[in-house]
């Protein structure tokens, strides 16, 4: 049968380089910004990498590959940089509403090795560093996002931003089955505290947060307080999403490393990629107990950047000093580098769905 789509196109790809197991390829693109489903945090996303090399087993986005006829396997070892991101990126960015957030790295990390190479994430900050008024996060787990600080700043300064760092462990060997090829979580860390130091907004994700394996209090406990150590204003706390494409990959890895945890996961998944709501429930309560021990909030929250879009500052962002009483009940102003950041515990969590992976 003929391939068609983006089949045909990632059939027809250019090979870049190829190492150990892994190729990369360039992927014709007719438009880098998603638009993501109602309910969720943001409202756009980009992905500049079909594919991550970071391999982690319990990713969800291994489907992106089964639209390409590949199988679900192939993810790590097939990726694809999209073609002329920063480009597309100009010619998109006036659909999007100054008001409207967007999402880097939701679904591959754009900080995996292929970035040192083909540079599609730094070309692409390179054009929100002209932009005044944008909402923007990225996620990674990767040390990487520390050679863009340059950028980060000046995006900064007339731009809310966010950066998460996901660590789903501090132990080292639990990371290394879970995630592969992906930077070891004291380096993950050291992120942290890099960014924090240089003003960047940063906080720490612990999704996927999976039953039985990185689910225990302790185990989110200390990761928190590593976070918050590091300079981390807030904690995600999304739950493993499991679609039939990572079932494929994630159930057999159980059976090797975690033989009685998989008839449990059989089970809790066989009827939905969601876990019940009386977990999700558990464990939100669980991570909000951990939040307000560490002084730390769920997810992104605004703060007033350096330049702005002129009368509209005024009407968005309130001036305060930072010495003021606090007039509203449960918030703490913190200056930072970039602005005046406030910290609300009511702000919504950035870290549920498939953001954090």
């Amino acid at each position: 049968m003929a391939l068609v789509g983006i089949a045909r196109l990632a059939s027809e790809s250019e090979l870049l380089e190829a190492k150990r197991s892994v190729q990369y390829f360039e992927i014709p693109s007719r438009s880098i910004l998603n638009r993501t489903k109602p309910n969720m945090p943001f409202q756009w996303t980009i992905n500049p990498y079909r594919g991550c090399e970071f391999a982690c087993k319990y990713c969800f986005a291994r489907y992106t590959h089964e639209f390409m006829e590949m199988d679900a396997a192939e993810f790590e070892d097939k990726i694809y940089a999209k073609s002329a991101a920063a480009h597309l990126l100009r010619q998109e960015l006036g659909r999007v509403g100054r008001q409207e957030h967007i999402a880097i790295g939701t679904a591959t990390d754009p900080y995996q090795p292929a970035e040192r190479r083909y540079g599609r994430t730094r070309s692409i900050l390179e054009v929100f560093a002209r932009e005044r008024g944008r909402y923007l996060g990225i996620t990674t787990k990767s040390g990487l996002v520390l050679r863009d600080l340059d950028l980060l700043r000046e995006i900064a300064r007339g731009n809310v931003i966010g950066v998460n760092l996901t660590i789903t462990t501090l132990d080292e060997k639990l990371a290394r089955l879970l995630e592969p090829r992906a930077p070891r979580p004291a380096l993950r860390i050291e992120a942290v505290r890099q960014l924090n130091e240089a003003g960047i907004p940063v906080g720490v994700f612990p999704n996927p947060i999976m039953p039985g394996i990185t689910d225990g209090e302790r185990h989110l406990d200390r990761l928190a307080k590593a976070a918050r150590d590091a300079g981390a204003q807030w904690f995600g706390g999304g739950p493993l999403f499991l679609m039939p494409s990572a079932q494929k990959i994630f159930l057999p890895f159980l059976e090797r490393h975690f033989p009685a945890l998989a008839p449990r996961y059989r089970e809790m998944y066989r009827k939905s990629a969601y876990l019940d709501r009386g977990y999700k429930d558990k464990l939100r309560d669980c991570i909000r107990k951990i939040r307000d021990r560490y002084g730390l909030v769920s997810g992104p929250i605004d703060y007033r950047p350096e330049l702005w879009q002129g009368e509209e500052q005024g009407e968005l962002f309130p001036t305060y000093d930072a010495h003021d009483s606090v007039r509203s009940s449960g918030v703490r102003r913190r200056r930072y580098g970039v602005g005046l950041r406030v910290e609300d515990p009511r702000a919504p969590c950035y870290g549920r769905g498939r953001l954090g992976i």
